[in-house]
């Protein structure tokens, strides 16, 4: 008698994506990522395993993600304390000191992949989850700031999403968030006997005031609608770059909200921070988010070097994108589906299949099956199944006399006296590519 094997599960919050879902995801990560290089920038990769104390130094130690989500451990070989990267900012930072990147002048990256985070999962948000996000290095001027929210107006449009939001707001530079602070704290002790005063609250401002302004409390949000607000404590410089930011924007007819209250999550950011929200979501309503962080190399080096980046996130995007109802034209993951009974008509498929895709052409070719030989009726199903444009059919008359059948699947072109061909096997390649071409440039 056989012991009954234990089942292993994926870890809680770390999904599969399955080839349903990765179709779409797929079509969209190619849609962003030909986007991206039609503005110029180009790809960076990073480790997702780096030094702990890097994103301790770069987004804060009181940040609730370096306090509460990361997934830090100690290598047990060499004793380090490494750090599954929970966001791709950092990383690429790192990388660009490291390298030396900006030596001969700005860059344009973007970069792609998981980042992990240990939090309650949800709808829209899970432990291990994807990012797409770029970082413009070594501009300091607020046309880059309006350029990345541009890029994302473009992107919702290529995508045909409707439903979102652009929220807008300065954070200023370190001087006048700290005057900013001392009123903004001074105005909330004043309600320090209320109920709403909570634990959460004390914590925020013991660590870092600004995080109060983000509470999902209702209450807090409405006490909050009366305390100072940011932007009347900026100065000139701050004001003129925000002010610029909205200029360029308006002209561009990008419409936006400014909601003083925003203030991101990390610690590294300045000057201007976005995000993009839906109301199609749920609590999970922010799909994109990004800004300014002028300060965070000189944190790792000693050059200033200006910086302004957005990321977004993927399963939102995803989740989105189906709520919506949008059907993309994608292509097929099949062109021809290859059908065939008999040794020599297998041999002769391998050769078709390989001069197929010699010519750019998507082939399945049937193979066996439960080591049981499958006929013509049950392979058809299975061409059928493909959803390939055409099946091409080999058997022992087509070997007899060097040809092939042709076979339209989909009856795309309408014509009866077209749905069905016996072809020879040396003008099938070419015959098969010009329909096929024809009908993707139709």
């Amino acid at each position: 008698m056989f012991k009954k094997k234990n089942k292993i599960y994926r870890i809680k919050g770390m999904n599969d994506i399955l080839p349903i879902d990765s179709k779409l995801w797929e079509l969209l990560e190619n849609k962003i990522f030909f986007l991206l290089k039609s503005y110029g920038f180009e790809q960076i990769r990073t480790p997702i395993v780096e030094s702990t104390s890097l994103f301790m130094h770069s987004l804060g130690e009181a940040t609730d993600i370096v306090k509460k989500e990361m997934y830090s451990f100690i290598d047990a070989l060499n004793g380090d304390n490494l750090s599954l990267r929970p966001e791709g900012t950092a990383s690429v930072i790192r990388a660009v000191i490291e390298n030396n990147l900006i030596y001969d002048g700005p860059k344009r990256l973007w970069y792609s992949g998981p980042m992990f985070r240990h939090e309650r999962p949800q709808c829209g948000r899970y432990r291990q989850f994807y990012q797409i996000g770029v970082e413009a290095i070594g501009f300091p001027g607020p046309d880059i700031d309006a350029e990345l929210i541009i890029m994302c107006s473009r992107l919702w449009r290529n995508l045909k999403l409707k439903n979102i939001y652009l929220e807008l707001n300065s954070i200023g530079n370190f001087h006048e968030r700290k005057k900013y602070c001392i009123d903004l704290i001074n105005y909330i002790e004043k309600h320090k006997d209320s109920k709403w005063f909570c634990d959460d609250i004390k914590h925020r401002l013991s660590l870092n005031s600004l995080r109060v302004l983000d509470s999902k409390n209702l209450i807090i949000q409405k006490i909050l609608s009366n305390a100072p607000k940011l932007l009347d404590y900026l100065e000139k410089d701050s004001l003129d770059h925000f002010n610029n930011v909205q200029k360029i924007l308006k002209y561009n007819n990008i419409s936006y909200k400014i909601n003083t209250k925003l203030v991101r999550g990390m610690d590294y950011y300045n000057r201007t921070v976005f995000e993009w929200t839906t109301d199609k979501l749920g609590s999970q309503n922010s799909i994109c988010g990004g800004g300014r962080y002028d300060f965070l190399i000189k944190k790792f080096s000693n050059k200033f070097v200006p910086a302004s980046g957005f990321a977004i996130g993927v399963e939102r995007l995803i989740e989105l994108i189906k709520k919506s109802n949008i059907n993309y034209n994608s292509s097929n993951t099949c062109d021809i589906y290859i059908v065939h009974v008999g040794q020599e008509a297998e041999l002769k498929a391998f050769l078709l299949s390989e001069n197929l895709r010699t010519l750019g052409l998507k082939v399945i070719l049937n193979c066996i099956f439960n080591n049981i030989p499958e006929n013509f009726k049950s392979q058809m199903k299975r061409a059928n199944a493909s959803n390939a444009s055409f099946a091409a059919i080999i058997g022992e008359n087509e070997i007899a006399n060097n040809t092939l059948i042709i076979k339209d699947l989909r009856n795309q072109y309408n014509n009866p006296t077209l749905k069905q061909i016996s072809i020879s096997f040396q003008d099938a390649g070419n015959y098969l590519y010009k329909k096929i071409i024809k009908n993707i440039n139709n």
